[in-house]
């Protein structure tokens, strides 16, 4: 395709044959196109006669060799949309995904108190725990994570979205008071297995491996959160944890080992169970 008077339908047209390997070609066209050309989907399909601008066309063709080659639409746009949140990402922590939405709506379902105290384990993005702040203000909401580039976002995102939380760097509970206590503790932990032929595909190969990958056949930090979070909880307070599609049934059992009560699984978007919760009993 040559650069002339090219209108945005005959772009997106010509972006979604070249991207067709990507598995979502026309979404990642029209995400791409609407980036440079600073309107929203919506307005991309209301004017497809727009003429495209020699430069406009150039910066697209540049995203669309790079999201050829691999390379997440989230990292290209520097942003991605969370629980209707604007997130700015990058490369030094995991994309936020749709299926995270069921841990955020799982911590929301939860009777708890009016000002209730919330820790959020390994932030990445910060998106589940401004997700959290943004439908319960008054929750006193705290994120960690190991990353100080992570950690860094985090903030840049809390500040930006007007969503006060407090955001630590911390290697899970390392860097918290020894009384600290809180009514709910979630976590999107590293949940692959380390042989898991998934890791060579995808988004995920530009994502940092230790935000994905953990030992013992992805249950290990799981686990390690399921032991070290009893220690941390009010009594009867809630721990929701994500994890993969096909490790329920383990986490459940790491739940239950530990003496956690009432504890189930939710299925995502999906509906494939995708998180599991349990109350902390002082009583084992």
């Amino acid at each position: 395709m040559t650069e002339n008077d090219i209108s945005i339908a005959e772009l997106l047209e010509h972006a979604s044959q070249q991207l067709q390997s990507s598995g979502s070609a026309r979404l990642d066209a029209e995400v791409l196109l609407g980036f440079v050309l600073k309107k929203s989907r919506t307005q991309l399909r209301t004017w497809p006669e727009k003429i495209v601008t020699a430069d406009e066309q150039e910066q697209f063709f540049n995203l669309l060799e790079q999201r050829k080659a691999g390379h997440p639409v989230a990292h290209l746009t520097g942003e991605r949309e969370f629980w209707s949140l604007p997130l700015q990402v990058n490369n030094s922590t995991l994309i936020p995904r749709p299926d995270t939405e069921t841990l955020v709506a799982a911590a929301l379902d939860l009777q708890l108190p009016e000002q209730a105290e919330v820790l959020d384990l390994g932030t990445g993005t910060g998106a589940i725990a401004l997700a959290i702040k943004s439908e319960r203000h008054h929750f006193q909401v705290t994120a960690v994570d190991k990353s100080a580039a992570a950690v860094a976002l985090a903030k840049e995102n809390s500040a930006r979205l007007q969503l006060p939380i407090t955001v630590l760097e911390s290697n899970w509970f390392s860097a918290l008071e020894a009384e600290a206590r809180f009514d709910l503790i979630v976590s999107n932990p590293p949940y692959i297995d380390a042989e898991d032929e998934h890791l060579s595909r995808g988004d995920v190969r530009f994502e940092p491996h230790s935000a994905l990958v953990a030992q013992a056949s992805g249950l290990a930090d799981i686990q390690a959160i399921i032991d070290l979070s009893q220690h941390y909880l009010k009594p009867a307070g809630w721990l929701a944890i994500e994890h993969g599609w096909q490790q329920a049934e383990a986490v459940r059992d790491l739940f239950i080992k530990k003496g956690y009560k009432n504890v189930s699984s939710l299925a995502d978007y999906a509906n494939v169970d995708r998180v599991t919760i349990g109350r902390f009993s002082t009583a084992h």
